[in-house]
């Protein structure tokens, strides 16, 4: 089926605005995978926060020119699909690396990541990047440790003197 100018032009500007607002991106081979493994990959990724779409490698070089994916662009050959990070910089790395684990017809061929290309086999890296609320979490046990042994420390002599006192105590009962 041809696409006329509009929609070719529709496409691009689809691909584009979804480019400038993801974190990462992943170009994957689908080749000879079936329409129910596609759906279930793009259900998927939906609930991840993952734009797949597929698109001829034409308009999607015209698509990333403007954005920092514009790195991709000499990497798209073949029938590709792309899928997009729109909330969380690890979620497609992740939803591709398991997807392919569980199809081998599904081959990652270019890994993007802050306008750099990243390696094929980098995609652990990008997988375990933490999620907005982990990394918050990070950062927050990072700011309580510090004020906690504080504390401690401050607690510490208290404590000492009671148990001292307890020890006296104890020592004193015994002997009489």
């Amino acid at each position: 089926m041809a696409l006329d100018r509009e929609q070719k032009q529709a496409i691009i500007t689809e691909v584009s605005d979804v480019a400038s607002k993801s974190y990462s991106a992943i170009a994957a081979e689908y080749r000879g995978l079936s329409v129910s493994q596609m759906n279930a990959f793009r259900g998927e990724a939906r609930k991840q926060g993952v734009y797949v779409r597929v698109v001829k490698n034409k308009l999607a070089k015209r698509a990333l020119e403007a954005t920092e994916f514009a790195c991709m662009r000499d990497q798209l050959v073949g029938p590709l699909l792309l899928a997009f990070s729109l909330e969380d910089p690890g979620a497609v790395a992740r939803l591709c690396q398991d997807f392919s684990r569980e199809n081998e017809l599904f081959v990652i061929k270019v890994i993007a990541f802050g306008g750099d290309l990243l390696d094929v086999s980098d995609i652990d890296k990008l997988a375990k990047m933490p999620t907005y609320e982990q990394a918050l979490s990070l950062l927050m046990s990072a700011m309580k440790a510090p004020v906690e042994k504080f504390v401690r420390t401050l607690a510490e002599p208290h404590a000492k003197f009671v148990r001292t006192l307890a020890a006296v105590r104890d020592k004193k009962e015994k002997a009489a």
